[in-house]
């Protein structure tokens, strides 16, 4: 298995996890809609840090990935619940 295989589980495996605890917070169901929100949110969430200057720190790279895409996730879910 290649790197970029090797990213592109990664990048799944954690949209998943982010869309999933996103889905805690604001409802919703699906393993799609997890991937397709939480793979969203880690855009939105990483943008939003940032340009606002936040560093997590965790000390975990992937935990703050996930932290950072479930926080983007639930930022997606409610302006597209607002828009709708």
């Amino acid at each position: 298995m290649d790197e970029r295989t090797k990213q592109l589980i990664i990048t799944a495996i954690i949209g998943i996890i982010a869309g999933w605890l996103a889905s805690i917070v604001v409802g919703g169901a699906g393993l799609i809609r997890y991937l397709i929100t939480g793979v969203i949110g880690a855009f939105v969430g990483s943008f939003i840090f940032s340009a606002m200057g936040i560093k997590l720190r965790l000390g975990s790279a992937i935990l703050e990935q996930i932290l950072t895409a479930a926080l983007g996730a639930i930022i997606v879910v409610l302006l597209a619940r607002i828009i709708a």
